[in-house]
């Protein structure tokens, strides 16, 4: 993430405390300035969580991959601005996006750019 200068920070590392609870991270999350916060937790990707204040994404990659595809997914332009990203709950996976948006009752599903 540092060699192509995508700015970071980790729970337990530089935020928060390593361990913390999931219902401890929305108040956290609406605390930051619009943040996108990345996990490989599968129970962050429900419609529910949606809020306009932040994006989740999960990662349905290998940990080998992750930075490959949060790079992939950032720079993506259905989701290269924080204005694009807040208010959504994706999944990244090697074939396609998947998207809740808030306000929204259907998934959406975006292709990956070729």
């Amino acid at each position: 993430m540092r060699k192509w200068r995508i700015p970071f920070r980790q729970i337990g590392k530089h935020l928060s405390t390593h361990g913390a609870l999931d219902e401890n991270l929305f108040p956290f999350l609406r605390r930051l300035p619009e943040p996108t916060f990345f996990t490989h937790d599968e129970d962050f990707f429900k419609a529910a969580l949606c809020h306009s204040h932040y994006a989740l994404v999960y990662l349905d990659v290998s940990d080998t991959k992750t930075a490959e595809f949060i790079r992939r997914y950032l720079k993506h332009p259905a989701f290269n601005t924080q204005a694009k990203r807040l208010g959504t709950v994706a999944q990244v996976r090697p074939s396609n996006v998947k998207i809740w948006r808030k306000g929204q009752s259907r998934l959406e599903t975006v292709e990956w750019e070729k």
